[in-house]
């Protein structure tokens, strides 16, 4: 799977103005940090001038807050489509608690950006990012709830909570994981989801 901060360049054609922005600001913001990255670094990275980045995205700000975007969205779109399969709710479960790991860690740097800089973003778009993470976080729980109802899951420990645990590893893995480790992203997934189900099992 691409990464989306893949800048899209194949061969002799250049990506699309935006798709080069968020590919330069997101090399940027993880190398150097949200804060230290000025706009003419970005729109000279990217090849373009300061009157395409205030086009498309308005403001460095506006990069921020897409680049999380971006990610979350292709969270959300999967986590839907695994949580409607016609399958036992263990095994729904399971799929989406690794799939939002393996997600994660082919956007590292994206995850990376955003837990370390989402203080930078305007009250309002805090506020927007807020409830898209609450809308993924609520399809999330509502499987663990379904579970619990059925009694495939224990209803020891309250649904937010199991949601919590799984999503603190989620959100620690751009401090530890590492691509020359010994576990490729798939195996620290399957590892998270286990530990996730041995948790809620009756």
């Amino acid at each position: 799977m691409m990464s989306l901060q893949d800048d899209g360049w194949g061969g002799d054609t250049p990506a699309p103005v935006p798709q080069r922005l968020l590919a330069a600001a997101t090399r940027l913001f993880a190398e150097q940090g949200y804060d230290r990255t000025s706009v003419q670094e970005i729109v000279e990275a990217a090849g373009v001038t300061k009157g395409a980045l205030y086009h498309y995205f308005g403001s460095k700000d506006d990069l921020l807050h897409e680049i999380y975007g971006r990610l979350l969205r292709l969270q959300q779109k999967r986590l839907d489509v695994l949580a409607e399969r016609e399958a036992p709710v263990e095994e729904r479960l399971r799929a989406a608690a690794a799939d939002v790991v393996v997600t994660t860690i082919e956007n590292l740097d994206d995850a990376m950006i955003f837990f370390r800089s989402m203080h930078h973003l305007s009250a309002e778009k805090q506020k927007q990012v807020r409830a898209e993470r609450r809308r993924y976080h609520e399809r999330f729980r509502a499987l663990i709830e379904e579970g619990q109802r059925t009694g495939v899951f224990s209803d020891a420990t309250p649904a937010d909570l199991v949601v919590d645990y799984h999503f603190g590893s989620v959100h620690h893995l751009s401090s530890w994981y590492s691509a020359d480790g010994r576990l490729t992203p798939q195996q620290v997934a399957d590892h998270l989801a286990d530990l996730l189900l041995r948790a809620l099992r009756p």
